[in-house]
């Protein structure tokens, strides 16, 4: 168990995915610019590579944890977590039900 607190902490956020492509060196990465609300959009990597084509991810909102500590990938700065459910048949982008704009919290 967390406490209400320590959940509070994560940021989330509704980002556009604007730019998708496979890492060919990687079996399951793809490389996704996603815009925020930002000035610049950042640069995220899903492990879905197996799932997506990375030009089905392209103008996708998908929910982001925008306030995780940037993690290194295959030479390559990850910075920020799309969410996913994990069925067994593969993970599934969590979205919301309407377009909605690039940054807005989720609460």
């Amino acid at each position: 168990m967390i406490s209400f607190d320590d959940f509070i902490k994560v940021e989330l956020k509704v980002g556009t995915i604007l730019e998708a492509e496979e890492i060919e060196e990687s079996e399951k990465l793809i490389k996704c610019m996603v815009d925020l609300g930002e000035r610049e959009p950042r640069q995220i990597l899903a492990g879905v590579k197996q799932w997506y084509k990375a030009e089905d991810l392209k103008g996708k909102q998908v929910v982001v944890a925008v306030n995780l500590e940037p993690r290194m990938m295959m030479g390559m700065e990850s910075q920020g977590m799309m969410l996913a459910a994990d069925p067994e048949e593969g993970p599934v982008f969590l979205t919301v039900p309407e377009d909605v704009p690039a940054g807005t919290k989720i609460r």
